[in-house]
């Protein structure tokens, strides 16, 4: 991932001689803690009188001595949960993207790298500034307030625990910073771990704990501060596959009980399946789909969103049951749409020959070339090229019965069937 960090400052919070986690936002003034590693706030954010007070608008009425007049807030129930136009420029890069969220929702941004994921996450964080735009949560504008006075919590990939500390005062630096005695911030910070399934583990420096429990720690460090919103960097990219899996599941679950806003920045699919609500997608700084893991799996709209989910995506016309591609031959399909479309199948609708098939049932077969094969799964990945570059997925027998090797030529059959049409 395309890191555009700033310079690190020394954090003033920092038990001596330690350098806190880095850039870790926090909680403003208010009810419930900051976020780990902050400080605790030096006074309240800047006021932003129209946001938090609903602006007063009315005239003091000298006859009755009373104060200035406010005229009723036009909206009685203040919007909650993220609402954020993030716009960052730099140097042949440009970040433009729309965020919304309520409360409890898991929010996923997923891309490649260079996209822009990161950097919109440390926008949400304050530790980039804004070009432009805006950034209100529960209905506070924050795109002016500092990280430290963010009611923000964030678990960056590498999870960055204090060496030097325990699990138990990792997790209870967040609540000292806010200003909790010691025995509270433990006692608070027990309940985490305890939580986690992480009590057995209280005493255990970093260096101790296995990938897992480490990540858990670094989550229960950024809960304890109970923030309104939930940065997850990459929390699972650290992690063995076998350990990812078991961690993915706590993690969800962990979520799942979370009332305030996550946002997850992933580049894992399955990841972003699992875990979150809805997913935006951005590449080259700009979102190009959003919606429930279900839509997308089904509709995609790049090729980059495609390859994620397994399917062969193509563009065309369609006119009836035939769509005629951008690039390529025409497909027939069982849908019958007019004008601009996407057809998708996966690869396992792939059949393959090594002559031309006659009378198969297949409507739609293209002459291909065997551009290179790779393991997928339990299966062989063949890379088509041809008239219709494709991907196709069989097993090992099959593709050893048909000898298949870069250069091969094969034909390639798609039922209609097994193809998907949707509007472009």
């Amino acid at each position: 991932m395309t890191n555009n960090s700033e310079p690190t400052r020394p954090h003033p919070t920092s038990p001596p001689g330690q350098p806190a986690p880095a850039e870790t936002a926090t909680r403003a003034p208010g009810p419930a803690a900051p976020a780990d590693g902050a400080q605790p706030p030096q006074g309240p954010p800047a006021p932003d009188d129209e946001s938090r007070t609903g602006g007063a608008s009315g005239n003091p009425n000298p006859a009755e001595g009373r104060p200035p007049a406010t005229d009723t807030h036009p909206n009685p129930h203040p919007p909650t949960g993220l609402q954020a136009h993030l716009v960052v420029d730099r140097p042949g890069f440009r970040l433009d993207v729309t965020l919304t969220a309520a409360p409890g929702d898991v929010l996923a941004l997923l891309g490649p790298n260079g996209a822009g994921k990161t950097t919109a996450l440390r926008a949400l964080a304050g530790l980039t500034p804004l070009t432009d735009g805006h950034l209100r949560l529960d209905g506070t504008a924050l795109e002016h307030t500092a990280p430290e006075a963010r009611p923000v919590g964030v678990v960056f990939q590498d999870y960055l625990l204090f060496p030097h500390l325990s699990a138990l005062d990792n997790v209870a630096f967040g609540p000292r910073c806010r200003g909790a005695s010691k025995a509270e911030a433990r006692a608070a910070a027990a309940a985490w771990l305890e939580r986690m399934g992480l009590t057995p583990h209280a005493a255990a420096k970093p260096r101790r704990l296995s990938g897992g429990q480490a990540q858990r720690v670094a989550l229960a460090r950024a809960l304890a501060t109970r923030p309104r919103l939930l940065l997850l960097d990459e929390p699972l990219a650290a992690l063995d596959a076998r350990t990812r899996l078991e961690v993915r599941a706590q993690l969800r679950r962990h979520l799942a009980e979370f009332e305030a806003v996550s946002v997850l920045v992933t580049h894992d699919p399955l990841d972003a399946m699992v875990l979150a609500d809805r997913l935006v997608v951005v590449e080259h700084g700009r979102v190009v789909q959003e919606g429930t893991p279900a839509d997308i799996a089904r509709h995609p709209r790049t090729d980059y969103i495609a390859q994620l989910v397994g399917l062969n995506l193509y563009r065309g016309q369609a006119a009836g049951h035939t769509v005629r591609l951008d690039a390529g031959p025409a497909i027939t399909t069982t849908e019958k749409l007019s004008g601009p479309v996407f057809v998708a199948f996966p690869p396992s609708a792939v059949t393959l020959f090594r002559d031309r098939p006659s009378g198969a049932s297949a409507r739609n077969l293209w002459r291909c070339e065997v551009a290179g094969l790779e393991t997928h799964g339990d299966q062989i990945r063949a890379d088509l090229t041809g008239e219709l570059p494709l991907a196709a997925d069989l097993t090992t027998v099959a593709a050893a019965e048909l000898d298949l090797h870069p250069g091969a030529p094969v034909w390639a059959t798609v039922k209609a069937t097994q193809t998907h049409a949707y509007p472009a």
